[in-house]
């Protein structure tokens, strides 16, 4: 590989940060320049999250910039929507299909879009979509939506599976490891 980026968006406390660490993590393990930055912005009171990853041989910006991303990472439906700008053409969007309502339309200011990945997929190729917080839940934790996303990228990537599982499990705390193992292992069979 000669290098990759992937961009991770979510909102606060959907596992944005720890997603952008295994995947750091992985990278180094390949002998890989990598790069990582986070924007946390208002990520405790549900704000948007921001987290670049960069690797490949020579890596020299920590940012990925509108057009460059190879990969974008979405734990949200509207966080794929307002980062769509960031993909480069032939990329892959990775879509977690939950909603969270933002604040402009929790007080009522906004509307939340309709059809959000519809639109996406009638303007890109590469769109995969999945229920990760109907996943989570099945394998025994709604907080596992990271992994289950995590499993969906690395059945797209050219890395081992044995590697993504062995940083799995040196990243997750033991305690709830078995969930995200199988969560990981959910989200690696769609396709």
């Amino acid at each position: 590989m000669n290098k990759l980026n992937i961009l991770i968006v979510g909102v606060g406390g959907q596992g944005t940060l720890l997603a952008s660490r295994v995947i750091g993590n992985v990278a180094l393990r390949k002998n890989y320049d990598v790069k990582v930055s986070e924007v946390h912005g208002m990520s405790q009171r549900g704000g948007s999250v921001v987290a670049y990853v960069k690797m490949g041989q020579k890596v020299c910006s920590p940012l990925v910039e509108k057009g460059e991303a190879d990969v974008i990472l979405a734990f949200e439906q509207l966080e794929a929507l307002r980062w769509l700008e960031h993909l480069k053409h032939g990329g892959k969007i990775i879509i977690n299909e939950q909603k969270i309502n933002p604040m402009p339309v929790i007080i009522g200011k906004a509307k939340y879009p309709d059809g959000i990945i519809d639109r996406i997929k009638e303007n890109y190729d590469n769109v995969v979509s999945a229920n990760a917080l109907q996943i989570a839940r099945e394998c025994g934790n709604i907080k596992a939506v990271n992994l289950v996303l995590l499993g969906i990228l690395a059945n797209s990537i050219s890395i081992e599976k044995e590697l993504w599982l062995d940083t799995i499990k040196k990243t997750v705390l033991q305690e709830f490891l078995e969930v995200n193992i199988k969560a990981f292992e959910a989200g690696y069979s769609i396709r």
